[in-house]
């Protein structure tokens, strides 16, 4: 008599964690095979529209049913037979050539066998109610100028099947994918290059918005959001602070704001603040520098907290300079939100900001210096931290720091925090990048504000220099750390070059600004 078979072991179920990202990664296994993508900035803004149709029905659903329950009417912001249960959630639902017709075209014949515009025409036909802005409002723009390039209807439906497998009506899953949807914009970052400057290392925005500590009740911006991730973290940081129904409903409506130029991280922040939480992001699309004259900027549009690592190395046309005072204009995009931030903060102490700012820009003369200057005199410029090399990397390595200032100036001192390489590291990199961890120290010496061989404080005095006739000659933040050694320089010789060079076309445009002013007294 032979052995009875071994006993099947029962294999163990997935997690929710295992179960998403399988389901991720067969979508994006599926567009690699469509003719119409090329690579992961085609592929993630497709993935990104389907997520955000999936997820609008089933907070749809959730909506409905809480207002049965209280005896309240509903209004559906997508209606049939436009809504994603009507076209894609049968699995053997509308593909191939009718799919994408039905996606892309002005008019056509819909699942429901009726004419009618196509899917993308009439979700930026949407329009909130009674003029109040809502939910249809913020579909409008994002399918303002949405276009699906995806060739293959077939090869759509088998990626809208498996994002139907998702439940965006269970806290667990959206709480997973909003993890896994942060890894693919780190993703993006990378295949951006020169582009990537919509995403902020996770490390060194949590640190921020933990120093910050925006707290609930107060206005939150971030003028140059990218793909939303400060938005995001201070959602998380609000939402600790929620208690009551009121609570709730204060900070998802009139605490987060933002502003982005560019359409496609447009459409990834509303969709990272849509898993985060925030049903209706109250984002801008367009330039804000572009949005009015800085003088026009009253109290209403002033916030309590302004978070946010505006692009730097770019350069505004004319148009955007003329917003601002004639000697405070530069194509520099970092000085100019720079000045926006200072005048979008709330007064007499009620506003405070952080900001990302290049190193550059800490001792730069001509305009940088006439905005330092107004810097210190008119706000509170408490503290800065001076990043390591690397942060930033892998699209740029040029040294950061993160400002700290407030609207109860001027400026009297200054502490400065050195941030210590990680032991053993040369830089960060990519692959070795910047762990919250590694800030631990630093947040909380932001409370405790002691000096020793990282920290050191600055007075003010003497950090403006005037000619004679008060003019501003040059305001040298860049100061180094007097309780250390000297660092030793580990950039390689093209970076040493280049900040030499960099430094040098600093002293020449200060040389022509003085040789200016001595010309017009001759």
């Amino acid at each position: 008599m032979g052995r009875p078979p071994l006993a099947r072991k029962a294999a163990a179920p997935q997690t929710t964690a295992q179960r998403l990202d399988s389901i991720v990664k067969s979508a994006r296994k599926i567009m690699r095979k469509d003719k119409g993508l090329n690579g992961d900035l085609d592929r993630l803004p497709l993935l990104t529209w389907v997520l955000f149709l999936k997820f609008l029905d089933d907070m749809e659903r959730i909506h409905q049913d809480e207002a049965t329950l209280a005896g309240k009417p509903f209004h559906a912001a997508i209606e049939p037979p436009y809504r994603w249960r009507d076209w894609a959630a049968r699995r053997d639902g509308i593909t191939g050539p009718d799919l994408i017709r039905f996606l892309a075209a002005d008019e056509t014949i819909r699942p429901d066998g009726s004419k009618g515009p196509g899917l993308f025409a009439y979700l930026r036909s949407l329009r909130g109610r009674d003029g109040e802005r809502d939910r249809r409002d913020v579909i409008a723009t994002v399918f303002a100028e949405m276009t699906n390039r995806m060739e293959s209807g077939y090869l759509l439906r088998d990626v809208v099947n498996l994002v139907d497998a998702i439940h965006f009506d269970a806290s667990e899953e959206i709480h997973t994918l909003s993890r896994l949807y942060e890894g693919l914009l780190r993703e993006m970052r990378d295949a951006a290059g020169d582009s990537g400057e919509f995403y902020t290392p996770r490390a060194v925005v949590r640190f921020m918005v933990a120093v910050m500590d925006p707290r609930l009740g107060e206005t939150v911006l971030d003028p140059a959001c990218g793909t939303g991730g400060f938005l995001a973290e201070a959602f998380e940081h609000l939402s600790a602070q929620v208690q009551t129904t009121e609570d709730r409903e204060r900070l998802q409506s009139g605490s987060l704001f933002g502003g982005e130029a560019k359409r496609l991280p447009f459409l990834l922040a509303q969709m990272n603040l849509l898993l985060h939480g925030l049903e209706a992001p109250d984002i801008a699309l367009g330039n804000t520098l572009s949005r009015q004259r800085l003088t026009q900027i009253g109290e209403r549009d002033r916030v309590n907290v302004i978070l946010t690592n505006p692009p730097f190395g770019g350069e505004e046309e004319i148009g955007i300079q003329a917003n601002f005072p004639d000697d405070r204009r530069t194509s520099e995009t970092a000085l100019l939100f720079l000045q926006l931030i200072m005048r979008r903060l709330k007064r007499n102490g009620k506003g405070r900001a952080a900001v990302v700012m290049p190193n550059g820009t800490l001792f730069e003369g001509g305009v940088a210096a006439r905005v330092k200057a107004d810097l210190l005199r008119e706000f509170n410029l408490h503290t800065i931290i001076r990043l390591p090399e690397g942060v930033f990397a892998p699209y740029t390595d040029i040294p950061t720091n993160i400002i700290f200032f407030d609207t109860t100036g001027p400026t009297r001192e200054i502490y400065y925090w050195q941030q210590p390489m990680a032991e053993g590291r040369r830089k960060y990199s990519k692959t070795a990048p910047l762990q919250f961890e590694e800030l631990a120290d630093c947040v909380a010496w932001c409370s405790a504000r002691d000096e020793d061989e990282r920290a050191w404080r600055v007075s003010a005095d003497g950090l403006i220099t005037t000619d004679g006739d008060g003019r501003i000659l040059s305001v040298n933040l860049d100061i180094k750390n007097p309780n250390t050694k000297e660092i030793e320089d580990r950039r390689t010789p093209v970076e040493i070059v280049g900040g030499i060079v960099a430094r040098e076309m600093q002293v020449l445009d200060l040389l022509k600004e003085i040789d200016a002013l001595v010309s017009q007294r001759v």
